[in-house]
């Protein structure tokens, strides 16, 4: 269990704050307008309206307290840099910041955020690569040429092992699990024997994948 302070209830910092509290972190909110604390009380340990671009509302939560602090400011360029700012002059231990734009993102890493996130830009990249091949399902980069994609098995795969079909030498590709329905095998034995309607996750560059899906009929 960690310990969380996210500062601004924008739909992302909403949603960071339920999951955090959903896996039982103890999670602190904060924000300006109490229309957004309300609503999230029931999720947080602790929820607080403050303008956290006034040093004396943010030394007032006891930054060094947490083992992160989200700002998820990304609509206020400035005050988004500036809280990430006073954050690290306070000894918080991990800062991660929110960018809505590349500029935003530079100053972000200027300013002291340990860890700049841009979640409308990934999400973006991702909805590309997963609609640019056909046949995906699902898609998470792990660098810019290498991801974890969800894709269905090539009917030949059907009533062959892992290992018998050899799949990581003919194709390139690691599978990392299975999907049967709502059943997912999460590193599969070698000798798994595949069925119909299978889907696998697997690691692999997209060069190969492109040719592993130009396979599926």
């Amino acid at each position: 269990m960690r310990s969380v302070l996210i500062i601004g209830l924008g739909r992302f910092g909403k949603t960071l704050a339920a999951k955090f509290s959903e896996l039982g972190n103890d999670v602190m909110v904060v924000d300006n307008q109490e229309d957004n604390i309300r609503e999230f009380m029931r999720y947080a340990v602790n929820a607080k309206i403050a303008d956290c671009t006034k040093p004396e509302a943010l030394e007032s939560l006891g930054v060094r307290n947490f083992d992160i602090c989200f700002v998820c400011i990304g609509s206020n360029f400035q005050a988004s840099l500036e809280i990430t700012s006073q954050l690290k002059e306070m000894g918080a231990k991990k800062v991660i910041s929110k960018a809505s734009t590349n500029i935003h993102a530079k100053f972000l890493g200027r300013n002291g955020a340990d860890e700049v996130v841009y979640p409308e830009r990934d999400r973006a990249e991702k909805l590309a690569v997963q609609y640019s091949l056909s046949n995906i399902f699902d898609y998470t980069e792990i660098s810019s040429d290498t991801g974890i994609y969800e894709i269905p098995i090539l009917d030949s795969w059907v009533n062959h092992s892992i290992i018998e079909l050899n799949i990581r030498n003919k194709y390139k590709i690691n599978i990392l699990a299975i999907k049967k329905d709502e059943e997912v095998i999460s590193l599969p034995s070698a000798d798994y024997v595949f069925c119909l309607g299978d889907h696998v996750l697997v690691l692999g560059k997209q060069k190969d994948m492109e040719k592993y899906v130009s396979k599926i009929k």
